[in-house]
C-alpha cells in the first residue's frame, strides 16, 4: 500500500495515479493535494444532462459546475491533464432506479454504458480547507483524521423536472472568536460552495442530531466550536436517488476526484463584498451574515434617528448596533406580530397619540413586500380606530392589503402562550418576532405611565405579556422601538431611564425586548426598521445566505420593495388622515424647538428623506 503521510503535498496526477492502481488505503481525501480543488462526481444518462445542469444552475450554492463532458468522454481537459473517470476516485456508488446498488472502486466494467452517458464535475469544499487553515483556523475533520460531516436538511432545492431534493450540507466545528475569518476566507471561492449557508443550531435546518451524519463521520466539537454549515454538493447525489433514474453513478461521498487546478486566490474586495457575522439569538444559537457596507449603512441610520429633538436625555439610551442585530433577526422571520399605541391624551376620544401607527405600517408594508407574515395586536377598546387606519393605509397605497388585527387579554394562567404557539405548544410559534413601536410598557409597579407619570393603566390591555412569554419560548425574538424609555420593550435601558430621562424612576418601562431602538420620534424608528430591512434585502451576501444559496436571487422584486418604503408623501397623507379619524399628536410640548434649523414638527419628512438618502446610496 501506499503510504499516506505525505498526501497533502503530491501534485494532482500523481495522487490520481496512486488511486486509479488501488494501492491508496484512504476512506475519504480531505486534505489531499492541498491547495488543489477537488470535485463532486455526477454520471447520468444523456438525456438526463441537459436538466440536470439546469438543476446545478439552479442551486449553484451546493452544485457549483466545473465541468460537463460530452457523453462517453472519459476525460476533462480543462480540469486534468491525464485523467480518467472510471478510475480516479477513491470510490465509487452504483444507483438504480434510485436505489444504491453498491460501491465500487472503479467504473470500468461499465465501459459500454459509460458511452451513452454525461459526467458532471461539482465543486467540493474540500477545496477550501487549506484557505481555511492559512486564515489560522483548525479544520476538525483533517485534525481528528476523518471525513467530513454530511447531513440532509430541510431545506428544498430548485426544482428541475426530475431532479428535485433538499440541500445536503457539510459541518465543520469552528472556534468562535474565527466564525468572521471562516466566512471571510470561503465566501470567495464560489467553485467550492463559497460562504457558510447557516451558523448555529443544526435545528435550524432541520438536523436533529449533529452526532449522527447520513454522511461521513462524525466530527468532535471542541469547546467553544460553534457548528457551521455550508452547502455540499452531495445534494447531487440526493437528486439521482430521487430522480430515480435507471443506471446512475456518482463518487462515494468524501471520495472526490482531484483535479489540476490550483484553488482561486481572493483577491482585495470592497466593503459590498466583505461579509460579517453577528449573533442574533442565544435561544436557538444563530448568527446572521451581512456585507460590511450594508452594516455600515444600517449604522448610519440608527445615527440618524438618535438625535433628541425634545431634548429628553434619550442619548443615554443609545446602544450599539441594535438596530441592525433587530433587523437581522427580522429578515429571518417568517412571521412578524407587531404592535402599537400609546394613550398618552388620556382625557380625550381616542386617547391614542400619532407616534406610533405610521412606523407599524411602514414596518407592515416593507414586511408584505417581503412577503413574510404580518398581524397587528392591539388594544381590545382600540380595535375599531386601528382598523379604520389600516383602511385608510390600504387606500393611500401605504399597505397592500389589510393586515390582521387581533386583541390580547388575559384569561388565564397560560392565555400568552396559547396566543404565541398553536394549541400552546413553544416547540408551534405563530410568530417569530415581535416588535412594539410606541407601546405603553408595563413599570415595575405593575402600572403604566405616560411621561408626566399620569398612570393610565385603564387604557392598555397588557400586551406585555406577551414579550415576556416569548422570553421562555425558543425561535420568538423581541424588538422595542421607544423615544422616552416608558415603552414596551425599553426595560433593557431601563437603569439608564431611571437615571437620566425625567421621571424614569417612576415611569421607566421593566419588561425587556431582545433588541431595543431608542429614537428621537417612535415613527423614526419604524421608517429605519423598513429601511434597513430593505438594504438588508438588496445585500447579496445576506440574501444568499437567507435562500441558503438554493434557488435564484429575486432580482426582479426589488422595484415591489422599494415602492414598499415609507415617503415623505405617503407620510403626510398618513397623518390627515389621522387628523381625520381625531388622532392627536403626542408631542406637542417640542413644537417651539428647532433640529437642523427647522421648527420640529417639519423634521419628521427630513428624517424621511436622510433614511432613503441611505437606502440610494445603496441601491447605487
Amino acid at each position: 500500500m501506499f503510504l499516506t503521510g505525505g498526501l497533502k503535498s503530491l501534485l494532482p496526477h500523481v495522487l490520481r495515479r496512486v488511486i486509479r492502481c488501488n494501492r491508496l488505503s484512504m476512506s475519504n481525501t480531505s486534505g489531499m493535494a492541498e491547495g488543489y480543488k477537488q470535485a463532486n462526481v455526477v454520471i447520468l444518462h444523456k438525456s438526463l444532462a441537459d436538466d440536470f445542469e439546469k438543476f446545478c444552475q439552479a442551486n449553484d450554492g451546493p452544485l457549483p459546475l466545473l465541468y460537463r463532458s460530452k457523453p462517453g468522454d472519459w476525460k476533462c481537459p480543462s480540469l486534468s491533464s491525464d485523467s480518467d473517470i472510471r478510475t480516479d476516485c477513491l470510490q465509487y456508488r452504483m444507483y438504480e432506479h434510485g436505489a444504491c446498488t453498491g460501491t465500487l472502486k472503479s467504473l470500468k466494467e461499465y465501459s459500454e454504458q459509460l458511452k451513452d452517458m454525461v459526467t458532471f464535475y461539482l465543486g467540493c469544499s474540500f477545496s477550501f480547507e487549506k484557505a481555511v487553515q492559512n486564515a489560522g483556523i483548525p479544520v476538525r475533520n483533517v485534525e481528528q483524521k476523518c471525513n467530513v460531516s454530511m447531513y440532509k436538511t430541510a431545506v428544498p432545492c430548485y426544482s428541475i423536472s426530475t431532479f428535485s431534493c433538499n440541500l445536503v450540507v457539510t459541518m465543520r466545528p469552528i472556534p468562535e472568536s474565527k466564525l468572521e475569518a471562516a466566512v471571510l476566507a470561503t465566501s470567495g471561492l464560489k467553485e467550492a460552495h463559497g460562504a457558510p449557508i447557516h451558523v448555529g443550531d443544526p435545528g435550524l435546518l432541520g438536523i436533529q442530531d449533529i452526532s449522527k451524519p447520513d454522511y461521513g463521520d462524525p466530527v468532535h466539537l471542541h469547546p467553544g466550536d460553534i457548528p457551521v454549515f455550508w452547502a455540499c454538493g452531495v445534494t447531487g447525489v440526493e437528486a439521482v436517488i430521487n430522480c430515480r433514474a435507471p443506471l446512475a453513478f456518482t463518487h462515494s461521498p468524501g471520495c472526490m476526484f482531484i483535479t489540476d487546478l490550483k484553488n482561486d486566490s481572493v483577491t482585495t474586495r470592497s466593503s459590498r463584498e466583505v461579509p460579517q457575522v453577528h449573533c442574533i439569538s442565544q435561544d436557538p444559537l444563530h448568527y446572521s451574515i451581512v456585507s460590511a457596507e450594508a452594516a455600515q449603512k444600517i449604522r448610519n441610520l440608527e445615527t440618524l434617528i438618535g438625535i433628541d429633538p425634545g431634548d429628553r436625555g434619550i442619548i443615554h439610551l443609545l446602544g450599539q448596533e441594535e438596530l441592525l442585530k433587530a433587523c437581522l433577526s427580522i429578515s429571518h422571520a417568517r412571521s412578524v406580530l407587531v404592535t402599537t399605541g400609546f394613550p398618552t391624551h388620556f382625557t380625550y376620544e381616542p386617547p391614542e397619540e400619532n407616534d406610533g401607527p405610521p412606523g407599524a405600517l411602514a414596518i407592515a408594508a416593507v414586511l408584505q413586500a417581503l412577503e413574510k407574515e404580518v398581524a397587528i395586536v392591539t388594544d381590545q377598546r382600540a380595535m375599531n380606530l386601528n382598523k379604520k387606519i389600516i383602511e385608510e393605509a390600504v387606500q393611500l397605497g401605504i399597505l397592500k392589503r389589510p393586515v390582521p388585527l387581533l386583541s390580547y387579554q388575559r384569561e388565564s394562567a397560560d392565555s400568552a402562550l396559547m396566543f404565541l404557539c398553536e394549541n400552546g405548544n413553544p416547540g408551534k410559534p405563530r410568530f417569530d418576532h415581535l416588535i412594539a413601536i410606541e407601546r405603553a410598557g408595563m413599570a415595575a409597579d405593575g402600572n403604566y405611565y405616560n411621561a408626566r407619570k399620569v398612570n393610565i393603566k385603564h387604557l392598555v390591555d397588557p400586551i406585555d405579556e406577551l414579550f415576556l412569554a416569548a422570553q421562555t419560548i425558543p425561535g420568538i425574538a423581541t424588538t422595542g422601538v421607544g423615544d422616552g424609555g416608558n415603552e414596551l420593550g425599553m426595560g433593557k435601558v431601563k437603569d439608564a431611564v431611571k437615571k437620566h430621562i425625567k421621571n424614569g424612576d417612576v415611569i421607566a418601562c421593566d419588561v425587556e425586548a431582545d433588541f431595543t431602538i431608542v429614537a428621537g420620534v417612535s415613527n423614526w424608528g419604524g421608517y429605519a426598521i423598513a429601511c434597513a430591512l430593505y438594504i438588508l434585502s438588496t445585500c447579496e451576501i445576506h440574501e444568499r445566505y437567507l435562500r441558503k444559496a438554493v434557488g435564484f436571487p429575486p432580482i426582479s422584486k426589488k422595484t415591489g420593495w422599494l415602492s414598499a418604503l415609507p415617503s415623505v408623501t405617503k407620510e403626510e397623507k398618513l397623518l390627515k388622515a389621522l387628523v381625520q379619524l381625531g388622532v392627536r399628536s403626542g408631542k406637542t410640548a417640542s413644537l417651539e424647538m428647532e433640529v437642523d434649523g427647522l421648527p420640529f414638527y417639519n423634521t419628521h419628512s427630513l428624517m424621511i428623506e436622510k433614511l432613503l438618502k441611505e437606502v440610494q446610496q445603496s441601491l447605487s
